[in-house]
């Protein structure tokens, strides 16, 4: 009982930590998109990750909170479809944005005689075409849901993977299966290019370093906005990626483990919303812009 309410405790507070973080990114962007007519397609990206961000959090934190107090029926057919199919869509668009980010950022950093250079988009509202084809993707690999997912208060015989207030059918394993390989596919894929373009930002940043190390030692103070930028998005990343490994681990081991450990449990649960909760803040943390605003 006391590890419950110190698990519901912390998954309230983390939550509204992420929820705030993420709608102050949100809305500072945005004012500033608007009273700036040089739209930046990183921008654009940052504001549509923290969309996605807000839409986990929604989907994933806040009826596992309701659930931990003991409401485990409170949602029906319709509305558990819903939250399931928001949940997998929002953690497919995460992956999605953040490789997006890191390969729009690589091609900002590069030489102007580079050939990733030319890939750099002329008009930053293009990257709205990107988002349209992540949602459509995303929604495509989630559709198996609609079928797969029933509410709790609903009685069932069949095999199924319970939560506190939906099942996941098991019935059409051919099916599920086929689902889960697209969504490896698409983790795979995704995270090939933003570990290739991380590395090649990194490699940019190594020599920029080199070439200007006695420059920043006699002249400048500051690192050019360009190399700072890359330097926030490779903080997010390595963010995504421990919380995405780590997530990984954990579930294998719960899914192996003959007994149920609360601790691994929760532990999985607090990883699944890590990156929506942690990414604001090292966006806040590294943009002298948010920073001074939050501080105020």
């Amino acid at each position: 009982m006391v590890l419950n309410m110190i698990k519901i405790t912390i998954f309230i507070l983390l939550t509204g930590l992420g929820m705030v973080g993420n709608i102050f990114v949100f809305v500072n962007y945005m004012c500033v998109s608007c009273m700036d007519p040089g739209k930046k397609p990183i921008r654009l990206i940052l504001i549509h990750l923290t969309i996605t961000n807000v839409i986990m959090l929604f989907s994933k934190g806040m009826p596992k909170t309701v659930a931990e107090f003991g409401l485990e029926n409170f949602l029906n057919d319709t509305g558990c479809k819903i939250v399931a199919c928001l949940e997998r869509v929002a953690r497919g668009l995460s992956i999605c944005t953040s490789s997006l980010l890191t390969v729009v950022q690589a091609i900002t950093l590069s030489p102007r005689h580079s050939r990733w250079r030319r890939l750099k988009l002329k008009n930053p509202w293009h990257i709205l075409l990107f988002f349209l084809f992540f949602w459509i993707l995303n929604l495509l690999i989630s559709i198996n849901l609609i079928r797969s997912i029933l509410s709790r208060s609903k009685n069932t015989s069949q095999s199924s993977k319970s939560d506190k207030y939906c099942y996941f059918l098991l019935k059409i394993r051919g099916e599920n299966w086929l689902f889960l390989i697209f969504m490896a596919l698409r983790d795979t894929m995704f995270l090939v290019v933003m570990g290739g373009a991380s590395v090649y930002m990194v490699l940019l940043l190594h020599t920029h370093h080199q070439r200007v190390l006695h420059l920043q030692n006699k002249f400048l103070r500051k690192a050019p906005p360009e190399i700072r930028a890359a330097q926030s998005v490779l903080l997010l990343m390595l963010s995504f990626l421990f919380f995405y490994w780590t997530d990984c681990a954990i579930s294998l081991y719960v899914t192996l483990s003959l007994e149920k450990d609360f601790l691994a449990v929760s532990v999985r649960e607090f990883l699944t919303l890590g990156y929506t909760i942690v990414s604001p803040f090292v966006l806040i943390h590294r943009d002298g812009h948010l920073a001074e605003y939050w501080h105020a």
